[in-house]
């Protein structure tokens, strides 16, 4: 075998390292972040605070708990099991203590795209699977 060694391994070898050097190149797409007590979010890979309208946010994280996702009203004679009467009564369907607006101190996954920060979604510790929803 010559010093050069196998011809075939070295290309293969320049192909990769060419591949890692255009990979690591590019900026991290995903992040974590933690929105701060002024609603500023701060990455792991961003140190300065962002303030609130130099990043955005995802309608997903914008939902109030505390104002119902829908809310149907009946009138009329009929019975629900529920109402304990037949009549007029108002069904309200609440989010998820879970699926709240970001507030501070919440782990947050960013997305960057180009220059701007943009908060996807709350984060929980896996430990949060299984556990039941706390009442309101």
């Amino acid at each position: 075998m010559s010093k050069e060694g196998n011809p075939g391994a070295n290309k293969l070898a320049k192909v990769f390292k060419s591949m890692m050097g255009k990979m690591a190149d590019q900026p991290l797409v995903l992040d974590f972040g933690i929105i701060g007590q002024d609603y500023s979010l701060t990455t792991n890979t961003f140190p300065r605070p962002l303030a609130q309208d130099e990043y955005s946010v995802c309608r997903s994280v914008t939902y109030n708990p505390g104002v119902p996702l829908t809310e149907t009203y009946f009138d009329g004679l009929h019975g629900h099991p529920d109402a304990g009467y037949a009549g007029a009564h108002i069904n309200k369907v609440r989010l998820p203590k879970k699926m709240h607006w970001i507030k501070p101190g919440d782990k947050v996954l960013v997305a960057w795209v180009q220059n701007e920060a943009v908060v996807i979604d709350l984060v929980y510790s896996a430990e949060t699977i299984g556990q039941q929803e706390p009442d309101y």
